[in-house]
């Protein structure tokens, strides 16, 4: 982690990184400021990045799973520890970094026992994925997990709509998190007297290692 005394600038603005860490491969923070600001200022500003930092910047994920072997997304498989549930969450989890275009396929297969993680994923080489070792399933059984994976690179985030006509073909969409960022948080530190107030503005941010 790296930290710095913070010291603002009461006339030229200025734009500073005060704070970061990286907490593992896919996860860092930073916190930063920017003044002087006269009043009103930092909150316009600080709304205006959210949106952005949030809604605007592209990410990729994966957005759906197959496998005909997949009798319905609550049902559990014999030789496999976690439900079907429990793993689609878990693939909704992997971070991917890529410079595609709409969506890719890509596709599982291992063979147990063993553990099934984010380095099974046999994926383009338009698309990268950023921790191997993000865990995917547990095979308790030799049996065969084999799931296709559609990967999109899109904004923001998008709720799946599950129709039954998904689950009959073995087909499971995967509510989609697009977004980079996760995290994006201001405040703001008002100083000065009367008409002469200004404002600092501190942003937080928390984002994939993408």
């Amino acid at each position: 982690m790296v930290r710095e005394k913070v010291r603002v600038s009461t006339r030229t603005l200025q734009w500073k990184c005060v704070e970061s860490r990286v907490d593992n491969k896919r996860l860092c923070y930073g916190r930063f400021i920017l003044s002087p600001l006269i009043k009103g200022q930092a909150d316009t500003i600080g709304i205006a990045m959210r949106r952005a930092l949030l809604g605007e910047i592209e990410g990729t994920c994966i957005t759906r799973a197959k496998s005909e072997k997949i009798p319905h997304e609550y049902s559990t498989i014999v030789g496999i520890q976690e439900s079907v549930h429990e793993i689609l969450m878990n693939l909704k989890e992997i971070g991917l970094r890529s410079n595609l275009y709409g969506t890719c396929g890509a596709f599982i297969c291992a063979r147990g026992p063993g553990y099934v993680t984010a380095q099974d994923i046999i994926s383009p080489p338009s698309v990268e994925i950023v921790d191997n070792t993000q865990h995917i399933a547990r095979l308790t059984e030799p049996i065969d997990l084999c799931i296709g994976l559609q990967i999109e690179r899109n904004r923001g985030y998008r709720y799946s709509i599950k129709r039954p006509n998904n689950f009959q073909d073995g087909s499971y969409p995967i509510d989609a998190v697009f977004m980079p960022v996760r995290n994006a948080n201001h405040s703001i530190h008002s100083y000065g007297n009367g008409n002469e107030r200004q404002e600092i503005l501190f942003s937080k941010y928390g984002q994939m290692g993408v």
